[in-house]
């Protein structure tokens, strides 16, 4: 047991030394794996005990100098980290001299010897003593880091000690007074001229030593070539010949002495502003260290004796230029950047750029793929970042540079992109061309004008882009690489496979919209070709026994069709990703290239349906199958992104000569209706359906209900014997078939639009549809064993799945078609509502009923009129007693929770209502909320149901304002004379209530929700300036705010939370400032009286919002950081 007694001198040593045996048996007792939880915790506590005692500390300082054994050496300053940060205030002031003289010159006695993590530990303790205490107490503080760096033996220990400071004391935590933090800024702000010529002079004078010492290589096969572009970016033979100099081999010390500096300016780098303090000089210096990424010379002589110790210092050097690029991406993240400075940026990039054409270059040893290979993955990286850095943030400040070459960048850009060694690495290169095509795209919307000009300057670069991008994604070009792309496991809903198509081809449309017919031109052939193979196959087509084969068995011509099929699969969804670029203005300039698609695409679907080659046996079925189905799903969906193109075709042509078109929407539906069977694989079925939903929904040709083909459909999917499709497809189906009944169609005036044919059609067809679903009887369902109520279920789930969608689908159509729907669904709506009670504890079945209503609700509630619907209500309000929300929330988990999250959102929708009709139920809706779910879920922790509940109770009061504030004209003329009449007090105070109660919840989304209400509220209806607000909850309110900010509970919602209680604060400063500001102060605990006026003094009587939201978060940082000063004083301590 370690004791801790005042005791004389002579004495003391020997309790140190006892105590300092008994805590390195404890402390190797502690982390034996050996020993119990139960007695680790007994130690734990025994000496947490000890750390707390007054006068710890000088044991501690005794076991640092008399132990080797780093758990104590890692104990003891952990006690001097505790004393420093949480009770500092309490150490008499001849300790606080004694431990400020004692650890410096232990860590300069010991400072060779420790372990590394000890005295990265020590020189914290330091620093944190710094932060408390200089200039005032500690004023040589920062003048010894300065003359440790300044003296060659403890350069390294004064860089150390320099990053530490850095970090600790420009960013600090909140353990500091706003006062102190923004001293400490400035303190160090004095000093970063110094400190950044110290940094500069000790990189230059190490790579000065070693450059003249270093052995001239042989000439290289590429020191000729550097001219050309080079002198075009540099602008200065000079530059161009220092940045030519071989690279320095450094020993270890100066290495490790390198790279602190380098971590050192990175630090400095993302605090401190851009001005003239960091100068050319510098930057050079910076730069001739990034070469040490990019050379890999300097790698390949590390590792010529195969020493492992030498290719230690290889991976050594590659991390002296990960850290140069870390500082040069440090500069370049700041987008404010004042006019002394542009200069010096021009510099960095072209610096930059002169690094990337050396990554870039090509020789007769290398190709620039093998150089970036043997370069440092993380190398790579941050070079990647520079590039996106420069794209996004500065191109538009540096190309205007006359002098700043943007297409010979691109050129470098372009080859570092097609070489990259990862497909990470490709995607993160994909980014930066992104980001560039953005910046084309706005700047030429921006610049109508000169357009032309600026495109041309581009146009090379762009179709180079365009064509390496079409070849990087297909297997003739780009095989070894696309095989080892996983298609199999899903990652964000993608595969790795399609998202690099999908970012590959948004590349091409973005290409194509700058350059619209250079891309198409690019494309179409590629298309073309691989269509003809696929076409081509109809002659390998034999008939055997069991059907067709497909007959080409040789292992290659196998691969070659696999590699084809693939390719043709990956450009039809490349021309489908491009349908956009043909319709709108630019439709009839270019009518003929889409035109000519178009018809391709319906000849491609229709021969694939015809000669079914998703049927056929093929010599490698698990290869070739899935590649002939993906083919023919892929042109459907092609096609149907052409369907706004279809429609626009239709409106020009529907009065002259439609034949064309008649013959193409005819063709691909004659493609598509085979298809529509329980026999074909889902993929394409699904595809299929897809394309009918775009034909009747986009296109609505006319004569679609004529065509053979679509009535077939009907029958299929009327006629109860015939197999049901799989779910998603039968409910696509009827879609399409619904709509085409319903939608009105386009270029026709209402006499023509056969409403009555169309009305009974539809209703023959949903009558169809919901046949045995309108047999189900509510009181048969009670008595029904468990196996018939399983099928009851199913009967249910695929009826409502079916209308709900088809509801939704017309829900923004016009009243006629709204109208039509409903009739058809009336008798079925009814059907639904008398069984709802037999189904009320089964909550599977209540949540898909709910949907269905829902989904009424929001886009039928007019056509089912208002008797009707009130009975809806009614029966859900009867339904949902206190028990049986209880039981939904309470015991049915998630389904249930989702059944009562339904149910209130019905009554969202029928609060909304303008107009008098539904506002009876307000007092039952405002009564079901307040009085029964809200006391089941108000003390439950989950977020269940809550932001439902809180959305209702937004809407009753948003859109139903003078249930609570009856108005009067005559009021609002004479403002002020007449105080608004106030109704319904009690329900709005409870409401306001609820919301009061919800901040003091741990749950970040419903607070940001809650919060975002009130301020609608205001904004809107004026809420913080009603008299029953202002003088009962205002205050209350600003109160809980100000507690949540000080409890940092949602800190990611301190700006909202600022802004809130500055709007509140602003409907009474007076009341603010004089009475609400002092009782809040009044009221805090663990802060003194004196100490209580000094916050009071810094909140500055301001009443703009900017002043307001800053002495807001002063007061909450101070209030905690005398809490925290408080809590760290001796007990019984006397504060004058």
């Amino acid at each position: 047991m370690i004791n801790l007694v005042r005791c004389p001198s002579e004495e003391r040593t020997a309790s140190e030394e006892a105590s300092l045996r008994a805590l390195e048996s404890l402390m190797t007792e502690f982390f034996h794996n050996c020993t119990t939880n139960e007695r680790k915790r007994e130690i734990e506590e025994l000496l947490n005990n000890f750390a707390q005692q007054i006068g710890a500390w000088r044991f501690c300082l005794y076991f640092l100098s008399s132990t080797r054994n780093d758990y104590v050496m890692m104990y003891s300053l952990t006690v001097f980290e505790n004393l420093i940060n949480k009770m500092w205030l309490g150490v008499p002031s001849q300790d606080k001299m004694e431990i400020r003289s004692c650890l410096p010159k232990l860590l300069l006695a010991h400072h060779k010897t420790l372990p590394y993590f000890i005295r990265n530990k020590l020189c914290k303790v330091i620093v944190d003593i710094g932060r408390q205490d200089w200039p005032m107490f500690y004023h040589d503080f920062f003048t010894n880091i300065l003359q440790l760096i300044q003296s060659p033996v403890t350069t390294p220990l004064g860089l150390i000690m320099l990053k530490t400071t850095s970090e600790e004391l420009a960013c600090p935590r909140e353990d500091l007074s706003v006062a102190r933090k923004e001293e400490l800024r400035k303190l160090l702000l004095d000093q970063v001229q110094t400190v950044l010529g110290l940094l500069t002079g000790i990189l230059e004078s190490i790579w000065d030593k070693h450059s003249v010492t270093a052995a001239t290589p042989p000439p290289s096969p590429t020191s000729g070539e550097s001219g050309d572009l080079l002198s075009s970016l540099l602008q200065s033979p000079s530059a161009a010949k220092l940045l030519n100099q071989p690279i320095p081999i450094l020993d270890t010390e100066s290495e490790y002495i390198c790279s602190l500096a380098l971590e050192c300016l990175a630090h400095l780098f993302s605090w401190i502003p851009l001005s003239t303090s960091i100068t050319p000089s510098l930057l050079t210096t910076i730069f001739h260290f990034a070469r040490f990424g990019c050379d890999t010379r300097v790698r390949k002589m590390c590792s010529v004796n195969g020493s492992s110790q030498n290719s230690v210092l290889g991976q050594e050097r590659g991390r002296l230029g990960v850290l140069a690029m870390s500082c040069i991406n440090e500069l370049m993240s700041k987008n404010c950047v004042p006019m002394e400075f542009e200069e010096y940026l021009l510099r960095m990039f072209q610096q930059t750029f002169y690094l990337l054409q050396k990554i870039t270059k090509e020789n007769n040893a290398h190709t620039v793929k093998s150089r970036l290979e043997e370069l440092d993955e993380s190398y790579i990286e941050k070079f990647t970042d520079f590039l996106r850095l420069f794209v996004s943030v500065h191109l538009r400040r540096i190309e205007s540079y006359s002098q700043f070459p943007v297409v010979e960048f691109l050129a470098l850009l372009f080859k570092y992109t097609f070489h990259q060694p990862t497909h990470e690495g490709y995607f993160s290169c994909l980014d930066i061309w992104t980001l560039f095509l953005d910046y084309l795209t706005s700047k030429i919307k921006s610049r109508l004008a000169d357009k032309e000009a600026v495109l041309n300057r581009y146009e090379d670069a762009l179709v180079l882009l365009l064509t390496e991008v079409l070849n990087r994604i297909q297997f003739r070009y780009n095989q070894a690489q696309l095989e080892e792309l996983d298609d199999e496991t899903l990652d964000d809903d993608q595969t790795e496979w399609q998202r690099y198509l999908r970012q590959s081809l948004e590349v091409v449309a973005k290409v194509m919209e700058l350059l619209p017919t250079h891309a198409f031109s690019t494309l179409f052939p590629v298309l073309q070709d691989n269509l003809e193979v696929y076409l081509g196959l109809q002659q390998f087509v034999v008939t055997s026994g069991t059907g067709h084969r497909l007959n080409i068995t040789a292992e290659n011509d196998c691969r070659r069709l696999h590699c084809s099929l693939r390719d043709l699969s990956s450009l039809l969804q490349a021309v489908g990703r491009l349908a956009e670029y043909f319709i709108g203005d630019v439709f009839a300039a270019r009518f003929n290239d889409a035109l000519t698609v178009v018809e391709r695409l319906v000849k491609v679907t229709l021969y694939g349906s015809q000669i079914k080659l998703y049927n056929i046996e093929t010599a490698v079925p698990s290869v070739l199958k899935p590649d002939l189905i993906d083919v023919h799903a892929q042109s459907l969906a092609a096609l149907q992104a052409y369907a706004h193109w279809l429609a626009q075709f239709y409106s020009e042509v529907h009065r002259q000569n439609p034949e064309q078109f008649i013959s193409l929407v005819s063709t691909a539906l004659e493609a598509i209706t085979p298809l529509i069977s329980s026999k074909v694989q889902e993929k394409l079925l699904l595809s299929a359906c897809h394309l009918l939903v775009s034909l009747a929904t986009t296109v609505r040709p006319v004569f679609l209900i004529s065509i053979p083909a679509v009535q077939k459909v009907f029958n299929r999917i009327t006629d109860t014997s015939a197999q049901r499709l799989p779910d998603k497809a039968q409910v696509l189906v009827c879609r399409a078939l619904s709509n085409v009944l319903l939608l009105p169609w386009p270029n026709l005036p209402e006499s023509e639009q056969q409403w009555a044919v169309r009305s009974t059609n539809h209703a023959s067809l949903i009558s169809a549809l919901t046949r045995e679903y309108r047999q189900l009887k509510s009181n048969a369902i009670l008595q029904q064993r468990k196996v018939q109520l399983e099928d009851t279920k199913v009967i249910i789930h695929q009826t409502l799945s079916v209308l709900e969608d088809i509801v939704e689908s017309i829900s923004g159509e016009s009243t006629k078609s709204r109208q039509i729907c409903y009739q058809s669904l009336q008798e079925s709506v009814q059907v639904s509502l008398a069984l709802f009670p037999a189904f009320i504890h089964q909550s599977d079945v209540t949540d898909e009923m709910l949907s269905f209503f829902l989904t009424l609700f929001q886009g039928l509630r007019v056509q089912m009129g208002v008797p009707f619907t009130e009975q809806i209500i009614q029966t859900f309000l009867n339904m949902f007693t206190r028990e049986q929300l209880a039981e939904s929330i309470l015991h049915e988990g998630s389904t249930g929770c989702r059944v009562v999250e339904k149910f209130l959102k019905i009554l969202q929708v029928v609060v909304q209502e303008p107009g008098q009709v539904f506002k009876p139920f307000l007092p039952s809706v405002i009564s079901l909320c307040m009085e029964q779910v809200y006391p089941i879920i108000a003390e439950r922790s989950s977020p269940d149901v809550k932001a439902e509940l809180f959305e209702l109770l937004f809407r009753v009061l948003h859109h139903n304002w003078r249930y609570f504030f009856k108005s009067s004209v005559l009021a609002s003329v004479q403002r002020g004379v007449a105080e608004e009449q106030m109704e319904n007090e009690a329900q709005f105070s409870a409401i306001m209530q609820a919301f009061g109660q919800s901040f003091l919840q741990p749950d970040i989304h419903l607070f940001k929700q809650n919060l975002f209400y009130l301020e609608t509220l205001n904004t809107k209806q004026k809420l913080y300036h009603k008299k029953i607000f202002r003088t009962t909850m205002l205050f209350q309110f600003v109160n809980v705010l100000l507690q949540v900010l000080v409890h940092k509970s949602h800190d990611l919602l301190q700006e909202e939370i600022g802004i809130a209680t500055y709007n509140m604060a602003s409907v009474d400063f007076d009341g603010f400032y004089s009475a609400f500001l002092p009782e809040f102060l009044a009221s805090c605990d663990g802060v003194d009286s004196n100490q209580k006026n000094v916050l009071g003094r810094n909140f500055k009587m301001d009443r703009d919002l900017p002043s307001f939201t800053q002495n807001v978060h002063r007061l909450v940082n101070d209030l905690r950081y005398y809490r925290l000063c408080n809590d760290s004083l001796p007990p019984g301590t006397v504060k004058l």
